[in-house]
């Protein structure tokens, strides 16, 4: 799961609620782009928009315990992103989706050749269903993991 609180009044006491419920749940809590935040309510780490991914690295120096993803959309931003020391990307978008920042659609095979040219682990991210999930097991995304996204 990636909070991205963007900054709210009440970030943090919803933080502690989805980190008790990513505990309950045996899932993971990434916080969007706020180390502080992710300190404070003791998240597994930090998920950093594609403009900030060089911050992976130092971001896991200090927390090494931390998970460190960034978002990417393009091949070259997934590259940069993994050589900064991010533990992997997230690409969107996936599929086509409602979410009001998607962009436009890759499909199962952009997102492939994306993921090879990547040379990391890559999450897709928006429109991802468990029936469209298949095509990018299809295409011969091995150890691609297909999330999507949703709102607290």
């Amino acid at each position: 799961m990636v909070f991205r609180a963007f900054g709210a009044a009440d970030a943090e006491a919803r933080g502690r609620r989805l980190m008790e419920i990513a505990k309950a749940r045996r899932l993971v809590l990434l916080v969007g782009a706020d180390a502080g935040l992710t300190a404070r309510v003791g998240a597994h780490g930090v998920h950093l928009p594609e403009r900030l991914a060089h911050r992976a690295r130092p971001l896991k120096t200090a927390h090494p315990g931390w998970i460190v993803t960034a978002a990417a959309h393009s091949a070259r931003a997934a590259r940069r992103a993994l050589a900064c020391g991010a533990d992997a990307v997230v690409v969107s978008t996936a599929f086509a989706s409602r979410s009001p920042s998607a962009g436009a659609p890759l499909g199962s095979l952009r997102l492939a050749i994306l993921a090879r040219q990547a040379g990391g682990a890559v999450y897709a991210l928006g429109g991802v269903t468990h029936k469209n999930a298949r095509l990018l097991k299809d295409a011969g995304l091995a150890g691609l993991a297909a999330v999507d996204a949703f709102r607290t």
